[in-house]
Formats: C-alpha cells, sequence, structure tokens
C-alpha cells in the first residue's frame, strides 16, 4: 500500500485535491475549526447550541468573580455539581433573554450606553478632574478582561438590551392595594390550633409481612432497587506540584541562583533622607506650580552651599506638615513606599548628597540622602533551603506547558495503558473504586469533576478500556482516567436487598394503618367532640409556623374561618396522619400607616418577581430551551434516593 503512495505521489495528490479543496469552498477553513472546537452540546436554546466548552469558560469566570468577592469561600462548593449546575443554567437564562432583544429589535442607543457607562463606580473612577475620561486607563482596564474598548461597548449594549427584557414586566408590575391587604391578612392571621399525631413509626411493630409479600413487593418495584452502573478506575493528575517534584537540581544550579539572587533574597535595602517640599498640586495653573518649582529652587542653592543648613533649612520652608518639624527627615524606607519620582532620585544618591529638585504629584523636593542600610549577605547554606524552592518552581511553571503536552498527547497515543505517562512524568498512578457518573456527596479533587466523569463514561472508554483524554479539572491541573472494572446498571437481586424490601412493606403498610386509624378518629371526634384527645391549644400563622410540617400549616390555613371550630385530616403520607382541629381565628392587627405602606410595597416587589418567573418560563418554552444535562441532587437524602432508584 504505501509503496503504491510512493510511486503514484502526484495522483494521490490530484485526488485529495479534488477531495479537500471543494469542501475548503463550500464551509471555509473556519467551518472547519468551528466543527472541531464546537464540542458537544449542553444545551439548546432556540437554533443556538450552548458547548461544553462554552460552559466551562462560564463556570470559569463565575468561580473566579466569587473567590476575588470571598477570598474565604470554601473552593469545594465552587466546584460541586450544584454549582457548575447553577452556571449552566445562568448561561442559558443569559442566551434566552439575548434571543428575546433579538427578537423584540431591543437596541441600545449611544447616549443609552454613555448614561450607563458613567453610572458605572469602576469607569466613573477613570475620569478626570475637568469630567473628561483618562482613555489610557479605559484602554488598560478592558485589556484586563481580554477585551478592547469596541469589545466592551457591544457587551455593554448587549447586556442593556437584556436587562429591558425584564425591565419591561419588572418594572411595571403593580398590586391594587385591596389585594395586596387581602394577600397581607392571610398572611398574618393567626389561628388556635389542637392536633393529634397518628405517626407511622408507632404502627410498625403491628406490621408482619410474610416471605410472600415480600416477594410481591420485590417483583412489583424492581426499579426501586437499581444498582447505578459504576467502574473501578485508575487516574493520573498533573499539576504544578507533579512536575516540581519530578525536578532535580545540582549544585551547580543552585550556586549558580545565588550569585544571581543573593541580594534579592538576603533582605532589601532601605535608605534614609530628609526632604524640603514646595507644595504645588498637579492641577494647579502653570503660573503657580511655576512660582514653587522658582521657590525650590532657590532654596536648592542655599543648602548646597551650606550642607548643613539642610534640616534648619527644611523646618523654616518645607511645607511638608509631616517631616518639617524633624528638619525633613524621613526616617528609612525601601522600595516602593514613596511616588516613584521621589524614590527614583533618593535611590541614585550617595550619602549626603543632596538632588537637584525632583518634581512630583505633590510639589517640588529638594531631598538630601542621609543613611544607607544594606541587609547583610546571607551565605549559601543559610540560603540553600529557600534556593531550592524558589528554583524548583520557577522550573516546574517552565515545564508545565511542556508537561502537559505529553501528559495530552501520551494518555491519547498509549491509549490502553496509563503507566507509559506515569512512568515518563514520574507520576503516581492512584485509583477508585464504585466511580458513578455523579460526584458522590463529599467527593473531592478529580473524582468530584463533572467533565472528567463524563470522559470517564463516554463508550470509547466503557467499551474498550481506553483511557479518557486529558482534561483540565482546574487552573494548571490536568487528569486522565481509565475504567479498570465496569458494572452495567442493574437490578439487585432479592436476597442483597430483602432487608431493604422488607423495610419499604412495613413502612408502607404502617402508613396506611395509621392514614386509618388518623380517619377513623377524625370521624368519631367529629361526630361526639368531647371524646377528642388532643395536644395542648397553640396559636399558629403562616410567619409563625411554630415547627409545623407546611402540608399542616397550609390544610389548616385553608379551612372557612366563618364556621368555628372545625375539624381536619391531613395525610402525612410516609410520616403519617395528622388530625388538626381549628378553634378560633385572630385577624391580623391594623398596622400603622408607614408599615403598612411598607407591606404593600413589598408585596408588590413580590408579585412582579412571580410575574418575571412566569415570563421567562414563557420565553423558555417560546425558544425551545433544552438542557442535556441530567440535575444533580442537591443533597446526601437526594443522592442516596436517585441512586436507589
Amino acid at each position: 500500500m504505501f509503496d503504491y503512495v510512493r510511486k503514484h505521489t502526484k495522483i494521490m495528490m490530484g485526488l485529495l485535491f479534488l477531495l479537500i479543496i471543494p469542501s475548503f469552498v463550500l464551509f471555509g477553513i473556519d467551518g472547519y475549526n468551528r466543527f472541531r472546537e464546537k464540542g458537544q452540546a449542553v444545551a439548546v436554546v432556540g437554533s443556538y447550541e450552548i458547548t461544553q466548552a462554552e460552559w466551562d469558560a462560564s463556570h470559569k469566570q463565575e468561580v473566579d468573580r466569587l473567590r476575588a468577592s470571598m477570598p474565604n469561600l470554601d473552593a469545594k462548593l465552587l466546584d460541586s455539581p450544584q454549582a457548575r449546575y447553577a452556571s449552566l443554567e445562568n448561561l442559558v437564562r443569559e442566551r434566552v433573554l439575548s434571543e428575546a432583544a433579538l427578537a423584540a429589535h431591543l437596541v441600545t442607543s449611544d447616549a443609552k450606553l454613555a448614561r450607563d457607562l458613567q453610572s458605572n463606580p469602576t469607569i466613573a473612577a477613570l475620569r478626570r478632574p475637568d469630567g473628561t475620561l483618562d482613555m489610557e486607563q479605559y484602554r488598560q482596564l478592558v485589556g484586563s478582561q481580554g477585551m478592547t474598548p469596541e469589545m466592551f461597548e457591544a457587551r455593554m449594549r448587549s447586556e442593556i438590551a437584556k436587562r429591558q427584557v425584564e425591565a419591561g414586566v419588572v418594572q411595571t408590575g403593580f398590586t391594587l392595594p385591596g389585594v395586596a391587604d387581602s394577600a397581607l391578612n392571610a398572611f398574618y392571621e393567626r389561628r388556635e390550633v389542637q392536633l393529634a399525631r397518628f405517626n407511622s413509626a408507632d404502627f410498625a411493630v403491628q406490621v408482619k409481612p410474610t416471605d410472600a409479600e415480600l416477594d410481591a413487593y420485590y417483583q412489583a418495584n424492581q426499579n426501586q432497587f437499581q444498582a447505578a452502573e459504576q467502574a473501578n478506575i485508575e487516574y493520573l493528575v498533573l499539576d504544578i506540584n507533579a512536575v516540581r517534584k519530578s525536578i532535580t537540581l545540582s549544585e551547580q544550579d543552585l550556586k549558580a541562583y545565588y550569585e544571581q539572587n543573593a541580594a534579592r533574597l538576603s533582605g532589601t535595602e532601605e535608605r534614609r533622607a530628609s526632604h524640603i517640599l514646595i507644595t504645588a498640586a498637579k492641577t494647579a495653573p502653570a503660573a503657580e506650580r511655576d512660582k514653587a518649582k522658582a521657590r525650590a529652587e532657590e532654596l536648592l542653592v542655599g543648602v548646597r552651599k551650606t550642607p548643613a543648613s539642610f534640616a534648619e533649612t527644611a523646618r523654616k520652608n518645607s511645607q511638608d506638615p509631616g517631616s518639617a518639624a524633624k528638619g525633613g527627615d524621613l526616617d528609612f524606607f525601601a522600595k516602593g513606599s514613596m511616588v516613584k519620582p521621589f524614590e527614583d532620585a533618593a535611590f541614585t544618591l550617595k550619602k549626603g548628597d543632596i538632588s537637584d529638585v525632583v518634581e512630583s504629584d505633590f510639589g517640588y523636593h529638594i531631598i538630601q540622602l542621609t543613611d544607607i542600610k544594606a541587609p547583610k549577605q546571607k551565605s549559601f547554606e543559610e540560603l540553600r533551603a529557600s534556593l531550592e524552592e524558589d528554583l524548583k518552581n520557577q522550573q516546574a511553571r517552565a515545564k508545565y506547558a511542556e508537561a502537559a503536552e505529553a501528559f495530552t498527547n501520551g494518555v491519547y497515543e498509549q491509549s490502553d495503558s496509563l503507566k507509559p505517562v506515569a512512568d515518563r512524568l514520574k507520576l503516581e498512578i492512584q485509583a477508585a473504586s464504585g466511580v458513578k457518573r455523579t460526584a458522590a456527596p463529599g467527593a473531592k479533587g478529580p473524582l468530584a469533576n463533572a467533565k472528567l466523569l463524563a470522559a470517564v463514561f463516554n463508550p470509547d472508554s466503557v467499551e474498550k478500556k481506553r483511557n479518557s483524554e486529558a482534561v483540565e479539572i482546574a487552573p494548571s491541573q490536568l487528569a486522565a482516567a481509565r475504567i479498570t472494572q465496569y458494572t452495567a446498571a442493574h437490578t439487585l437481586p432479592f436476597t442483597e436487598v430483602r432487608a431493604s424490601v422488607q423495610e419499604r412493606v412495613i413502612a408502607s403498610r404502617a402508613a396506611e394503618l395509621a392514614k386509618k386509624e388518623g380517619e377513623q378518629k377524625l370521624a368519631a371526634w367529629k361526630a361526639n367532640p368531647a371524646t377528642a384527645t388532643l395536644l395542648a391549644a397553640q396559636e399558629v400563622s403562616r410567619d409563625q409556623p411554630k415547627g409545623l410540617p407546611a402540608v399542616v400549616l397550609s390544610a389548616l390555613m385553608r379551612v372557612d374561618g366563618s364556621n368555628l371550630p372545625a375539624w381536619v385530616g391531613v395525610d402525612m403520607q410516609a410520616q403519617g396522619y395528622v388530625v388538626v382541629k381549628v378553634n378560633k381565628l385572630t385577624p391580623r392587627a391594623t398596622p400603622a400607616s408607614e408599615m403598612q405602606k411598607q407591606d404593600r410595597e413589598q408585596v408588590a416587589k413580590f408579585w412582579a418577581v412571580a410575574e418575571n418567573q412566569a415570563y421567562y418560563k414563557w420565553l423558555k418554552e417560546r425558544f425551545k430551551v433544552q438542557i442535556k444535562v441530567n440535575r444533580p441532587s442537591n443533597s446526601v437524602a437526594d443522592a442516596a434516593q436517585s441512586t436507589a432508584s
């Protein structure tokens, strides 16, 4: 085959030309790049597909934002499945609002954009005293976000348009005073009640299921006894620390690094200076600044003629209130402590020298260097530990990109084992058992990363036991894994789940007995209230439920208050049954006018939020939103229930 290709090179080149060039003409090189980079869609909004890469980037931005605002926030919370799913929902919401803005032809005028930028405190801080925007600082600000001013302003126009979509609902919401008062009266209304509880647990002792009943329940409810697919895996993690461990330093490297950095590592040089300041604000008129400079130059002539008079001249003439009384003495300072023009001049002087007039934002300085405190240089042995630490860190950062490329290529090219990559990069192969598609509650590190778990359970990885692709699980941290043993989802045999079946049957029957007993008592007590055995009366309301379950509180608050006392039974399902007697109703006290006004405004806000939520739900239906990722459980109990079902 290869001999044929070698002998007929021109024919093969012509064939490739005919096959490849037309497709580039039809789709373009960018089309190929987009196809390659698009990746798997995790959500769809209209005709727009949100890819895994977009989701990852959006989540990273959100994590960076939260870490910047709350440095002490637990990093595990930010990388949990719930946090990642919330990022996806936010991304979907942003896309829905963008589609709605486009459909409504909402545009942002230059005047509206300018007003919005003016109200931004970060941008407002870039304004000069005359009100004009410092464009250089503005470019630096948006450049730090990886954008040009044009890109930033385009994004701001889009954000304003998206806000307009919801503003039409939120800002026009209102409630009539009568409607608000009706809702508030119901919320604050109090009811005196007495309860009788029939707990399922109290009836469990009466249930004695037979083996036949247990088997029948198992056969009818096999979906409750499913074992989720799981795998035993081995995995590798490459990060800066792993690269660092592989680095060996020679004595020659360390000594060369010592020679280059001994002064820096030994400490910081400090200088002591005195100065005479003639103040002149940076924004002062030119004539005023010229006058201040002339005064400083006049004083400079005097102190240079008689250097010993510097302190006395400073006391009499310096306009720096902090140092004038001390003869201009500023004590010792290191680099970075003073404004740059002052510092540059001070660190070029020799002890006893007097500078020329130095201009700064504060005015004009005359500087006399009075002392130099040079740090004592430490020996090689004293600095050995810090030298090794510094040099290893530097080399690790420099070598990480090379190691990352070797890691990524290695797990792909030798896909039947992680050992070659581990040996080459001196990484430790780690193992984990019982790994599932969704991270287990409390999982940490790679096993909590949704993207890595998705790669592990990729069909190619499952069926052929191949290495997963290299996945970036954190900044400068790659991981890859492979399945060593796979167990598909299956129904657990009866012998393994017999105890669970028995527990469920008993709980179900006990709940039925509790309900039956509760309904019988309810009927009897309605007929003859004097025979009722109830707990002591207590007052409850929607804002003060006194620990009552929501379903019980809702039921007793719905009882017609015009015909009391009244009885109601509440089926608590697995927990049992509750009988409630509602004795009397206490209406909401009439609030003071100011409080009433605030309450009505609060109801109006809640109403607007509810309307906006309903509107967003309608928009999702209009643009046919599909989220193709399962919502993670919100608790350990949820996770356990999900696993069982």
